[in-house]
């Protein structure tokens, strides 16, 4: 009897932590999708693609699966509809991902020329799992193609193998374990005015660089590269801000995820970061460049160490805890999240950066790719969103906006060429409309 409850629990995954508020802030307009994609050296050929598509998400039973709603709270059952299907890839990325459709998936697998792009809901996990799947997606697709040597290890799964019951837990409640909640103050935010883009508009601005170029005038600050391109970030910011000449000067943060594998053991394929608000404040006076990066320098070492992380993490974990909250209908529930994050959460930072840092795949790849790049996808509110990502020598920061106006990212790059970095501006912009930097 304990064999088939046991059983019967794996059918289904309460949604973890972090995925518990992407399903409220949904919108017919809005939906927490992130894309991951890499580039090949040749073309890719959407028949073979398909069938190592169909080969590997079978691996991965949290993507491969439907989301639902209960009572008290969603959650995540198996999928053995059709699909996904690959398609031929969008001007406009990251859109809508409805949960009735698509045969109720909600992953995407796109191509284009030399490009394979895997779009996923937050929901089913962050960037780290969704790594995972594309290049087991990948392997797979490659050694159909007739590649040999490609071990597995890494962000390679062996799709041969069953899940381990680690990769598939909410991490967050392993770890949620301080004795302590400390409380999160946080200012209201510069918000970025803008233009807004027609409805599934997503402008898009790549900028590809040397990562020795980076790190070279990252040292030339006494900074890490995500610590030099958070302040570049920062100053694009600031100089908006100053621009539109505002009677009321607001503090400037950027949202960036971190990603807690690094300091608490876990091989979970779901959610499992945490946000850090990186900022300056305008209105204690003007802040040379060499300022900014000594504050996010000084604000990184104090925030991400293992002891904060894991306050932060039994703070979120409170709430979940709570067993009055736990029996509060769903719709309420919604009600109260979607009210904190657009009334709070939301305001308190001026824009969004991840770095995923210096990708590793195996050594059989490695002849066959090109660059990644990763997009944090359509921003809640009107700003951008920044991601950056490297492979080798090759470094890209890709912006995804909703608005009309590039001034943040123009600023942005003009900084890094002046600093005596080569970017390469790509946009799905009209021509021209970019890259000015």
């Amino acid at each position: 009897m304990e064999k088939v409850e046991k059983a019967q629990h794996k059918d289904w995954y309460k949604l973890d932590l972090s995925a518990i508020v992407y399903p409220t802030l949904q919108r017919r307009d809005f939906s927490s999708v992130y894309r991951l994609s890499v580039l090949l050296k040749e073309e890719v050929r959407p028949d073979v693609l398909q069938q190592a598509l169909d080969r590997t998400l079978p691996r991965f039973p949290t993507y491969k699966a439907a989301i639902r709603k209960g009572l008290f709270w969603r959650y995540l059952e198996p999928n053995d509809r059709p699909g996904p299907f690959v398609q031929k890839d969008v001007r406009n990325p990251c859109q809508p991902m409805y949960f009735k459709a698509n045969n109720r998936y909600l992953v995407r697998v796109y191509y284009y020329r030399n490009r394979i792009a895997l779009e996923a809901h937050h929901s089913l996990g962050d960037g780290t799992g969704g790594m995972c799947v594309l290049m087991t997606l990948t392997a797979t697709y490659l050694r159909l193609l007739g590649v040999t040597g490609i071990e597995n290890g890494g962000f390679v799964l062996d799709i041969d193998s069953q899940p381990r019951e680690e990769e598939l837990e909410d991490a967050y409640m392993r770890y949620a374990n301080a004795k302590v909640c400390p409380p999160r103050l946080e200012e209201k935010s510069y918000r970025v005015r803008g233009t807004a883009e027609p409805f599934y508009t997503l402008n898009i601005i790549d900028g590809i660089m040397s990562v020795s170029e980076v790190m070279e005038a990252a040292k030339r600050y006494g900074a890490t590269i995500t610590e030099y391109l958070n302040a570049v970030l920062l100053q694009a910011l600031l100089t908006k801000q100053k621009r539109e000449r505002r009677i009321h000067l607001r503090p400037v943060k950027i949202a960036m995820p971190v990603n807690l594998r690094r300091f608490f053991p876990s091989i979970t394929l779901r959610n499992f970061i945490t946000m850090i608000f990186p900022g300056v404040d305008p209105r204690l006076g003007e802040y040379t460049f060499e300022e900014i990066v000594l504050q996010v320098h000084n604000y990184m070492r104090y925030h991400i160490n293992e002891k904060l992380l894991r306050g932060d993490i039994t703070t979120n974990a409170a709430t979940q805890r709570n067993p009055f909250i736990r029996v509060v209908p769903l719709f309420i529930k919604d009600f109260v999240v979607r009210m904190f994050y657009t009334k709070v959460q939301d305001r308190n930072s001026s824009a969004g950066l991840t770095n995923m840092g210096a990708l590793k795949v195996p050594q059989g790849m490695k002849p066959y790719i090109e660059r990644f790049d990763i997009y944090m996808g359509q921003p809640f509110s009107r700003r951008t969103n920044c991601a950056i990502i490297s492979f080798e020598d090759v470094l890209t920061v890709n912006f995804a906006s909703s608005i009309v106006e590039a001034d943040v990212e123009r600023l942005f790059f003009r900084k890094l060429v002046q600093d005596g970095i080569h970017v390469k501006i790509e946009s799905n912009r009209e021509q021209g409309s970019a890259g000015e930097s």
